[in-house]
């Protein structure tokens, strides 16, 4: 049976978890979604949450806080609303301890493998590239194994920001929520069951990249 049409509500609700997303870096809560399109109660709003989830456009978990994700079924969707660009898959990044990066000499992905989005699901397309998620330390950041990461490199940082980090005398890199503790750094996993990573002013570290938005891929 063809599924029914989304309403322009629905449409509308898309359209701000989408948009705030790039701006933020996370989802929208409830409330915000509810009062970006006029509606006073959480449980229409969670009504057309369940809709979108049903029809494929988001993921959610009613478990986590700001439990939203966009899949990859979105972006095809709205190709045709704005220009497309092609994003590199460039290769994996471990969401768990930071493990040794592949050789250089034997790329992950092939060189012409890309993901396709909107331009205005990410802003400016410089600087973008693509990963591969793999472990679950950010899983309560709706992240998961098998999730691709669309990264913008950005040496510059903020509390709070997830980012890929390389920590260079390890040789080894990690994606984790990154935050200034006095004169260390900590490496923040969105998962209750792992622990936080220091980094010591001693230690040199490296951020690769920003994270602008999270795509699950769906079987």
């Amino acid at each position: 049976m063809a599924k029914k049409k989304l309403t322009d509500r629905q449409h509308r609700m898309l359209d701000y978890i989408q948009h705030f997303t790039v701006e933020n870096g996370y989802p929208p809560s409830i409330r915000q979604i509810g009062k970006a399109v006029n509606i006073s109660s959480t449980s229409v709003v969670n009504y057309n949450l369940n809709r979108l989830v049903e029809e494929g456009f988001l993921d959610r978990d009613q478990n986590v806080s700001r439990g939203i994700r966009l899949t990859d079924k979105l972006v095809k969707a709205t190709g045709s609303l704005g220009d497309v660009i092609r994003i590199p898959m460039v290769g994996r990044i471990f969401a768990s301890e930071p493990v040794p990066l592949p050789g250089t000499d034997s790329p992950m992905f092939g060189a012409d493998e890309a993901i396709e989005i909107t331009r205005d699901m990410v802003g400016p397309a410089e600087d973008l590239f693509a990963l591969e998620v793999r472990g679950d330390s950010m899983i309560d950041a709706m992240v998961s194994d098998g999730d691709i990461v669309v990264m913008r490199r950005e040496p510059e940082w903020h509390n709070g920001d997830m980012v890929a980090v390389w920590l260079q005398e390890r040789e080894e890199t990690t994606l984790k929520y990154i935050y200034r503790d006095g004169n260390r750094v900590r490496l923040q996993p969105a998962n209750p069951l792992m622990d936080a990573i220091i980094i010591e002013p001693t230690e040199r570290m490296e951020v690769q990249g920003k994270v602008m938005l999270v795509i699950r891929q769906l079987d």
